[in-house]
């Protein structure tokens, strides 16, 4: 098993049977020690953040499960904070998607002028490349496909699967009592070119409130797990 990439919040190893293991860990984004979802650098480390983050993704992605989602998750070991993961290729250098229901975060810093600050937002996907020296900038459909980091077709699949996924996802927040502000999703493709979820879902990768109160990522368990 080797190392071949020392990420934020997960360290990626190689298998020997072609899959790869997912180490989680208790760093998240974030900005001046405070978390954000949205953030490109390590911002604090969590205590239990890992495994709790690993526990939400396996719940989340065996849900997804009977919803045909396909994901890269292969299986869980919650002892040692791993999950096994399928082969992909991720697109270009990697891309991040993200689904807004509210008027936060850095959407609402870049259009403060037209919006409301948490003003309802209709299922609004947008796509940023992973480039933590230019900020993850977004980047729009034409952009993607004459850069050649989507094939025909994987655009519209992308923001398909990113509502799916993220209504499934809002649905089982709400029925707890929780509102789902925003998220981030990865995608990758299989060895076949099919498209799958990859990396994870967790408190890490949205902003969930309750009343109008933020929930601290680690307090999601007791909503979500204890049910």
């Amino acid at each position: 098993m080797n190392l071949v990439n020392h990420g934020k919040t997960k360290d990626v190893y190689v298998l020997e049977n072609g899959n790869y293991l997912l180490k989680f860990k208790d760093d998240v984004t974030g900005v001046d020690g405070k978390f954000d979802p949205g953030a490109n650098q390590v911002g604090l480390s969590i205590e239990g953040m890992g495994n709790l983050g690993l526990r939400l993704t396996k719940f989340f992605f065996d849900t997804l499960k009977k919803y045909n989602v396909y994901t890269h998750m292969v299986n869980v070991n919650l002892d040692e904070n791993t999950m096994e993961v399928k082969k992909a290729e991720v697109f270009g250098k990697g891309l991040e998607v993200i689904c807004r229901y509210k008027a936060v975060g850095s959407f609402f810093r870049r259009y403060g002028k037209y919006v409301k600050e948490g003003q309802n937002l209709d299922t609004y996907v947008e796509i940023t490349i992973k480039d933590d020296d230019a900020g993850d900038p977004l980047i729009t459909k034409e952009a993607l496909l004459e850069l050649g980091i989507l094939k025909e077709g994987e655009y519209e699949t992308l923001i398909e699967m990113t509502k799916k996924i993220c209504g499934i996802v809002k649905d089982i927040l709400a029925e707890r009592g929780l509102d789902l502000y925003d998220i981030k999703l990865e995608f990758g493709r299989d060895i076949h070119d099919d498209i799958m979820l990859i990396d994870e879902i967790s408190g890490g990768n949205m902003r969930v409130y309750k009343d109008k109160q933020y929930i601290e990522p680690l307090e999601l368990e007791k909503f979500i797990l204890a049910q």
